[in-house]
């Protein structure tokens, strides 16, 4: 491990946004952030903000200096943001030249050649699929705040509870249904696409699962949405009865997220079903005929090597998934593995590197094709999520919500919504208490901060 570095900054009051940069190299244990007192020393890094310099050059200069320090020269760059696909977009539409783009994040952002491959082509392919939304669409999140039980890394509203409880949740979101259905209705707007995630919504029963679903149907029109997606994603979860439920009430997109197929992993993360458990639950969704089924994995977990993430990998994809998320393990501060090893996305980056690459080269051969992209903070090797999909089996949504040109209504506990103002391209942020038994008691107040904040 290095010795401590100390990082002396003269004139530059939010150090909040160099820290990020400063992370994907360094454990935070690893350095200090000082207010540079004028003296040089021989082992700090110092930076003397002058009027000329400009954030990304600061954070270039902090790039070049740790990158000889450690010999580490991360993929993305200077980019910290969640969405570089974005900023691909933004920058196209701004040149309108691919090569100029392409040089501008290897030249001023310092990317690799390979990650700057993914976002441009990545964006290209969002727009071939997709194309840019209606300025009266919108998407529809509809949160199921309750799992079977935590997984380690998860840091979402997410509860263990008995029935009771959960069944004093569902008149609340019936509530906020129909609140927004008739906001959309009398504000002119059209669902584009509709989501209902968790949390796992396959906690809820086939009945509760009926409710929910019907009093959509009752508030919006479904003859515009697009894409109907409800995450099945614990398969201890997934039975006969709920799927065809789902199934006569339209939903043709469900997830199965087994993040790994090996049984010591699933037992350390803290999932409450086996292999063969998962191996039922695609069985299942097959011989119901569901047109897109997504599964999720995760680069990086606890005592996994290269070989248990190809193992999952190939026996998801011969499952049936058409539509597969990458994820690379992200430390997040709420989560159990967090306090566990808060340095643990630092110790397995070599490894993850080699899964990502690994299974990028194993979809690709298999026919599936990078359609989204976002990062997040503390990730193992400061890489990426990324999602693959066969054929025409895209996420809309998670599309949309990536690119950021189209309001998303989120409805129950934790849900943030996002209203969209495409004359100043601006976000306004919405959201709902994350607690649900304190949802349920203020129901009423989280309508009426839509009503001030997205009707108007």
């Amino acid at each position: 491990m290095l010795e401590n570095i100390k990082i002396k900054i003269h004139g530059f009051s939010n150090t909040a946004i160099l820290k990020d940069l400063i992370d994907e190299f360094i454990s935070p244990d690893q350095y200090e952030i000082w207010e540079d007192d004028g003296f040089l020393y021989d082992d700090c890094i110092h930076i003397n903000k002058k009027i000329s310099k400009d954030k990304d050059e600061i954070k270039r200069e902090i790039f070049t200096k740790l990158e000889s320090i450690t010999g580490v020269r991360p993929g993305w760059g200077i980019l910290t943001g969640v969405r570089p696909v974005k900023l691909a977009g933004e920058l196209l539409q701004k040149f309108g030249d691919e090569k100029l783009v392409r040089s501008v994040f290897i030249d001023e952002y310092y990317l690799s050649e390979e990650k700057t491959d993914l976002i441009i082509d990545t964006y290209k392919r969002q727009n071939s699929m997709c194309g840019k939304p209606a300025e009266n669409s919108a998407g529809v999140y509809i949160g199921i705040p309750f799992c079977p039980t935590r997984c380690i890394y998860c840091s979402f509203a997410s509860n263990q509870v008995g029935d009771d409880e959960i069944q004093k949740y569902i008149p609340a979101l019936l509530c906020e249904i129909e609140y927004v259905g008739k906001g959309i209705k009398e504000n002119g707007l059209e669902v584009e696409s509709l989501y209902i995630g968790g949390g796992t919504p396959t906690t809820l029963t086939p009945n509760q699962l009926r409710e929910i679903i019907s009093a959509a149907k009752k508030s919006f029109n479904f003859s515009k949405i697009k894409e109907f997606t409800v995450e099945a994603g614990r398969p201890d979860t997934i039975t006969e009865e709920k799927l065809d439920v789902l199934l006569e009430e339209g939903v043709r997109r469900i997830s199965i997220n087994p993040q790994s197929m090996k049984q010591k992993t699933l037992d350390l993360i803290g999932r409450a079903h086996s292999p063969q458990d998962i191996r039922n639950a695609f069985g299942m969704a097959n011989s119901k005929g569901f047109e897109i089924i997504n599964a999720d994995l995760i680069a990086g977990l606890p005592e996994e090597d290269m070989s248990d993430f190809i193992k999952t990998l190939n026996e998801v994809i011969e499952m049936g998934a058409n539509n597969i998320t990458i994820h690379t393990l992200a430390v997040k501060r709420a989560s159990k593995l967090k306090n566990i090893d808060n340095n643990y996305h630092y110790t397995v980056a070599e490894t993850v590197s080699e899964m990502l690459e690994a299974g990028r080269k194993i979809l690709l051969r298999e026919g599936f094709v990078p359609y989204y992209l976002y990062r997040q903070k503390h990730m193992a090797g400061s890489f990426e999520n990324t999602g693959y999909c066969k054929g025409r089996t895209q996420g809309l949504y998670n599309i949309r919500i990536m690119d950021e040109h189209q309001s998303i209504i989120a409805l129950g506990a934790g849900g943030i919504t996002k209203r969209y103002y495409p004359e100043t391209d601006k976000l306004v942020r919405i959201p709902n208490v994350t607690n649900y038994k304190e949802y349920i008691n203020r129901i009423d107040e989280m309508c009426a901060r839509k009503e001030k904040n997205l009707w108007r």
